[in-house]
């Protein structure tokens, strides 16, 4: 019998994937593209119309793109992680249909250490996107409010908001039946935003999707992040933002470990 070190392998795992990132940067370029030219579009083409209809949405009195530029930033930052996911599910995809992983399978490792390795990558390589993407919106003009306390809170619910898309688009990478519909189905998680409070406010909705929007998992991220940065109360929307992400976590691990264990035994 053969004994493996889980941690051991799963850095073995995570090294190849970095080393993947090295190999074929374009893919996280296009990855980190989306949300740069999101906030670019979204602040200097609509701000100024979209600033001005804030309202109350407003915290600081500004108006303009000045109101519209801290009301999106947050938005910009979930759309950062959804764009990384994309590139996971298509990684897994691959490694599933071009025979990486039924060539692990031979091999005297830990099976688990196989996605370990793309879901740590993923999360090292989106924190390197939301500080590129958070550092431009300051570059255009954002200016947080935020201190130490509320800074250490938007790291860790970027962080939880990270491990629990990232291990949703593990499974459905391992789902999917080919790399193309790998690179289609987690694309849901990027229109979301649009459903909900991230671009406008939810009160300018319709009811029929106020109500959607109040609920689904997005929207309670967007305003915890929203009010940290801004330095308004959050009241209770981060007790859904964190129970979201952990719904995500739990639900993302159980199914890929349930994916895998079925490619394993065919």
């Amino acid at each position: 019998m053969t004994i493996t070190n889980p941690t051991r392998d799963s850095i073995t795992m995570l090294r190849r994937n970095l080393r993947h990132m090295q190999r074929y940067p374009s893919l996280t370029l296009m990855l980190l593209g989306q949300p740069i030219l999101f906030l670019l579009l979204f602040v200097y083409v609509f701000g100024g119309t979209l600033g001005d209809g804030l309202g109350g949405a407003a915290v600081d009195g500004s108006t303009g793109r000045e109101a519209y530029l801290g009301f999106v930033t947050p938005t910009i930052l979930v759309i950062t992680i959804t764009g990384a996911i994309l590139g996971t599910a298509i990684s897994v995809a691959m490694d599933m249909t071009e025979g990486i992983m039924a060539r692990f399978r031979t091999m005297a490792i830990s099976k688990a250490s196989v996605l370990t390795g793309h879901v740590v990558g993923t999360v090292i390589q989106t924190a390197i996107g939301l500080v590129v993407v958070l550092a431009i919106a300051v570059l255009v003009g954002f200016r947080p409010a935020a201190g130490a306390a509320e800074w250490l809170a938007i790291a860790g619910l970027l962080l939880l908001a990270t491990v629990g898309l990232t291990w949703t688009a593990v499974a459905l990478g391992l789902k999917a039946k080919s790399v193309e519909t790998a690179s289609n189905t987690p694309m849901i998680f990027t229109l979301l935003p649009f459903l909900g409070s991230g671009f406008v406010p939810n009160d300018s909705l319709p009811a029929w999707l106020r109500w959607f929007a109040e609920y689904q998992p997005f929207t309670p991220i967007i305003e915890t992040l929203r009010g940290l940065l801004l330095g308004t109360s959050v009241a209770d929307s981060w007790l859904l933002a964190v129970g979201w992400c952990l719904v995500l976590t739990v639900g993302g691990y159980v199914w890929s470990k349930s994916l895998f264990r079925q490619e394993r035994v065919r």
